[in-house]
């Protein structure tokens, strides 16, 4: 009989909203490797590259039994980086806006949304990142907007977060 796959945990939400820090508890809870979107994201305008990136080079081929793995983003370079091989034996969690998406979702085993008000949200991105962030905040919101009404991640995650006070539903 053939080995189950390890699981495969998506974490997605807007800035702010606590993706990182709830991923980091589940990837040490399950031993999982954590694969952080923002390690991804080819620049502000990355969003949509990220996520065809986890799909052609990570989920597909880890869910067809193949090496896996993903290109590092250098941002103080602005320009592809070193290549990460993503060992298959070990839970995978990903967190990033843009994890959760149709394909992403039937790939995975478990999707988690984290959400909280928008004040909050830029409240405390803009205290972890400061003014790096302020200045692209509308960018890239755009781009978590448009996510979320493409691919409705918060309705295809089997479980929504408060990133504030735990679990909504």
């Amino acid at each position: 009989m053939p080995k189950r796959p390890a699981p495969v945990f998506l974490v997605d939400g807007r800035s702010g909203a606590g993706k990182t820090t709830l991923a980091r508890e589940l990837a040490t809870r399950e031993g999982a490797t954590l694969v952080s979107l923002d390690d991804i994201y080819p620049g502000w305008d990355g969003l949509e590259a990220a996520e065809q990136h986890v799909l052609v080079h990570l989920l597909r081929p880890r869910a067809a039994g193949r090496a896996a793995g993903y290109r590092r983003w250098n941002w103080t370079t602005a320009s592809a980086g070193e290549w990460v091989t993503v060992d298959a034996t070990l839970p995978l969690v990903i967190e990033g806006c843009g994890a959760i998406g149709p394909e992403a979702r039937h790939l995975a085993d478990r999707a988690l949304w984290v959400e909280l008000d928008d004040a909050e949200r830029r409240r405390r991105a803009i205290d972890r990142d400061g003014d790096s962030f302020a200045r692209e905040w509308e960018r890239w919101a755009r781009q978590e907007e448009w996510h979320a009404r493409l691919h409705r991640p918060r309705a295809l995650a089997d479980e929504i977060l408060s990133g504030s006070s735990g679990r909504t539903r």
